[in-house]
């Protein structure tokens, strides 16, 4: 058994007072045996609270008509629920509404429809339907009794064949019929109309209706004719699916198109279906309304059938009311306000009935008024907005308030200090319904006659301007209604007014300093003191005396600041405002405006000068070859600080080069601005010759040149190499050669005709893309020369020690080769490689020392001569023996 439920809905409101709503009630199709209609409650952790301090109860109505739950056997209400058992279609069909009360009131739900589906077909034999070929034809379905929305397909011959829509081809979901706009002899057959209920989905079949071709010739061309169309007003609902039918007979088959009579394009969602037979509007809208015009074309002739949309909207509340309490005897306005289409109607109920106007009750569309409310005027409310299309409530909740004064919530203050020359104000606002009216005294003495310093304010307010110490005492005020009467008491107590004696005055400070800003007073000993201090309106510290220490001050400490002073009866401040100096903080946006081969044109913001005007600049610049941040040179040499602009001088060619600016005041050097795009210098010329140029040695025939390689900051541009020119010394003509490699230093010139060691003249440049750089000046440069041929003669030796030798020869004199010197080569045994030793004397010296030598052993000795080109032939060889180590006496 399948079990529907209305919902009744129980709406938890402010203080503890409620109102009763039954909701979510909304139109049903049934088809079942069994409905139950469930109550709900909202605010569930408020529900066991609920049924200790409130009973509610429940009724339902069936098309405005109380159920009756004693007599009805198949009814029954359980906890608020409706339950229906054995439904029954006559019976039980209609518009259900639940009305929820209790102590407070009484609310009505939205109402509810129930409906039950069904579909019932009565089948007959049908006649053959005979068309000539070409003719259109419409073959009628026949719509049974029936609820609830249906939908319709037609089946040709056999049961599974569907009939397929195209544009010659059309079943109406309005009419059910089959539509064929010309006829062709592949139609002929039998057709049946399947019926279908959206919401039982149960499907019945109509009997077959046979199409037959006549025989009297095939039917001429004719214009359209449009059969299924839209009526000429449609109501529309607000959101829903609207959807236009427009199909035309005809030969040749129309076409169909479709437009908006006041001429505006359709909006994309909008949508055509069936070979533009049906229209859609999705989600319908009041833009959407107008007029629509439905064309059928063909090359006959055209036919166009017209209709209008008019949209409509249900109610929807766009102002409502809240709960109020009111005393006894105020006025009550309440207003609601819906908008729907058509303009919706208003009425009111109470405690779930018509609420009639009267002598006190006034109702004009959405208000209701009631002058002078009594305790019988507290309930429910709703106030109802409806049309055609639909109802909404709104429920709020009047509470009449009827009491005696009590000063329980807000009595006086039993001792209220002021300071003399202040206004005392003094509160009479007990709560009582209706108002109470005040009477003061202090003491016994009754605040009749009332001077231009005190004075008693409709509401029961009490003030005293410019307070005096005799104004000081008890107070007492008494107030009375219809209901009872109450009290409330306090002392006033005048104090002396606190004054500050000594505070911050403005100064100026230097970053990393201290200082101490005062904040001193003189008090009234009756009064409590506190004191905090604000930092351009924050709240920075509470001391517990009044003076404020700031350590190391920075550049943020700057700013006002302000020492508060409360007390019991005022407020009182004193400010002063700090200036902290410091360095300039970093320039900004550096930026190379044009640049050179050695010249920069810069340009920056300034920062902050923290305090203190900016005196100068400085520019420092930063490349791949150096170390860190330098300082260059510029134009003007000394950059003052109201110039943003300046010329960096004697940079390098075809250096990549970043940018910064320092900025200088009368406290120091501030921190360097963010750096500059790197920007590469102009390329140029080189404009330095390389240096230390010179050479020697080498192999037979071969001058070879050095010289230090020029820096890659100093190469000024791409395509860098070095032009190497030399000469015989006192020869006019220059050889030059050509070395591209930047970081070469040395090039070796080869020629068989170079005497040994003679002079040359050379000299280095170098150059780039751009062109050629300055030489280096003209130095003399040896070719390599060849070993000396002659041997050293008058070769001897002699043992000095057990570990020296001294080896003497004569000078070779006859000699064409250049002589740097002599070597000796020692050894002491032919078979021992490692025993050889060398020692080489320069010039023209003709004795060596060896030592480091065993003792007593034999060694074997030779004298070459040397230069650069290496060592001459060997003398003949020669031994010595060093002596034998000396012996140690021993005393006796």
């Amino acid at each position: 058994m399948l079990i529907q439920h209305f919902l009744c809905f129980l709406d938890l409101l402010s203080r503890h007072q409620f109102s009763f709503l039954c909701g979510r009630l909304a139109p049903f199709n049934i088809y079942s045996e069994l409905i139950q209609y469930r109550s709900t409650v909202t605010a569930r952790d408020m529900l066991s609270h609920l049924q200790m301090i409130v009973f509610g109860h429940h009724r339902w109505s069936l098309n405005g008509t109380l159920i009756d739950f004693r007599m009805d056997s198949r009814r029954l209400l359980s906890g608020g629920n409706l339950i229906i058992r054995n439904l029954d279609r006559n019976q039980d069909a209609g518009t259900y509404q639940c009305t929820a009360f209790n102590t407070q009131g009484a609310v009505l739900s939205r109402r509810a429809s129930l409906k039950f589906a069904y579909l019932e077909f009565q089948t007959q034999m049908r006649s053959p339907v005979s068309v000539r070929e070409g003719q259109g034809v419409v073959l009628l379905c026949g719509k049974p009794a029936y609820s609830g929305d249906l939908t319709f397909a037609w089946v040709f011959n056999e049961y599974t064949y569907f009939v397929q829509q195209d544009n010659r081809r059309f079943v109406s979901q309005e009419t059910g019929n089959l539509y064929i706009a010309k006829v062709e002899p592949s139609d002929v057959g039998n057709y049946t109309c399947v019926v279908t209920n959206r919401v039982t989905r149960e499907k019945v079949n109509s009997s077959p209706t046979p199409l037959v071709l006549r025989t009297d010739g095939a039917m001429g061309e004719y214009e359209p004719k449009i059969e299924v169309h839209f009526p000429d007003t449609v109501p529309a609902a607000k959101g829903s699916i609207v959807t236009l039918e427009c199909f035309a007979l005809g030969n040749p088959v129309p076409q169909i198109t479709w437009r908006r009579a006041n001429g505006t394009p359709f909006p994309s969602k909008v949508k055509m279906k069936n070979s533009n037979v049906v229209l859609e509007i999705p989600s319908f809208q009041q833009e959407d309304a107008g007029g629509y015009d439905c064309l059928a074309e063909n090359k006959m002739g055209k036919n166009v059938a017209r209709g209008r949309l008019l949209f409509h909207a249900k109610p929807q509340w766009i102002q409502t009311m809240r709960d109020s309490a009111l005393a006894i005897n105020e006025r009550l306005f309440w207003e609601c306000k819906a908008n729907g289409k058509p303009k919706p109607s208003y009425s009111w109920l109470k405690n779930g009935e018509l609420l009639e106007m009267g002598d006190r009750v006034h109702i004009e569309n959405g208000a209701l008024s009631i002058a002078a409310v009594n305790l019988s005027d507290a309930g429910m409310y709703q106030c109802v907005a409806e049309n055609k299309h639909g109802v909404i409530y709104f429920s709020a909740e009047l509470v009449v308030l009827a009491s005696p004064p009590d000063f329980s919530k807000n009595p006086l203050r039993a001792l209220l200090k002021a300071r003399a020359g202040s206004m005392v104000t003094m509160e009479c606002k007990p709560q009582a319904y209706p108002q109470a009216i005040s009477l003061w005294k202090k003491g016994n003495e009754q605040l009749c006659h009332l001077s231009n310093r005190l004075t008693l304010l409709p509401d029961g307010t009490l003030k005293i301007s410019n307070v005096t110490k005799t104004d000081g005492g008890i107070f007492s005020c008494q107030a009375q209604n219809q209901f009872g009467t109450a009290s409330t008491s306090g002392t006033l107590l005048v104090t002396n007014p606190t004054k500050i004696t000594l505070g911050p005055v403005d100064m100026e400070i230097i970053v990393g300093e201290s200082i101490v800003l005062p904040c001193q007073i003189t008090l009234d000993p009756a009064l409590d003191v506190s004191f905090f201090w604000t930092f351009n309106g924050h709240v920075i510290s509470k001391p517990t005396s009044g003076d404020l220490m700031i350590r190391n001050i920075q550049l943020n400490h700057a700013g006002k600041y302000v020492c508060v002073v409360d007390t019991d009866v005022e407020s009182l401040s004193t400010s002063a405002f700090l200036n902290v100096k410091g360095p300039p903080g970093p320039p900004d946006m550096v930026a190379v405006e044009e640049i050179t081969d050695s010249t920069a044109q810069l340009s920056w913001t300034s920062g902050p000068n923290n305090g203190s005007p900016i005196t100068s600049y400085i520019i420092q610049t930063k490349t791949p070859f150096t170390v860190g941040w330098q300082a260059v040179d510029t134009v003007p040499e000394v950059i003052d600080g109201n110039t943003l602009t300046a010329t960096v001088v004697n940079l390098n060619a075809w250096v990549e080069y970043e940018f910064r600016v320092v900025a200088r005041n009368a406290v120091g050097m501030g921190e360097p601005s963010p750096a500059s795009l790197k920007t590469r210098t102009e390329d140029a010329v080189p404009d330095t010759a390389p240096a230390n140029v010179g050479g020697g040695g080498g192999a037979k025939s071969e001058l070879v040149i050095t010289w230090e390689s020029v820096p890659e900051e100093l190469q000024n541009g791409d395509g860098f190499g070095y032009i190497i020119a030399l000469r015989p010394l006192g020869e006019v003509t220059w050889t030059h050669a050509v070395t591209s490699t930047p970081g070469v230093s040395r090039f070796v010139y080869q020629n068989d005709s170079i005497p040994p060691f003679y002079p040359f003249s050379v000299k280095v440049g170098a150059y780039n893309t751009k062109g050629q750089g300055p030489f280096s000046p003209v130095t003399t440069v040896f070719s390599a020369e060849e070993e000396p041929s002659g041997v050293p003669g008058g070769v001897w030796a002699r043992s000095v020690s057990a570990s020296e030798i001294e080896v003497y020869w004569q000078c070779l004199v006859s000699t064409p080769e250049r002589v740097l010197g002599y070597e000796v080569v020692y050894w002491e045994d032919d078979t021992k490689p490692e025993t050889v030793g060398k020692v080489r004397v320069s010039g023209n010296q003709t004795t060596a020392y060896i030592t480091g030598l065993k003792a007593y052993s034999q060694y074997f000795l030779t004298v070459s001569a040397f230069n650069t080109a290496g060592t001459g032939p060997l003398s003949p060889t020669i031994n010595a023996t060093s002596k034998k180590p000396r012996e140690c006496a021993i005393a006796t």
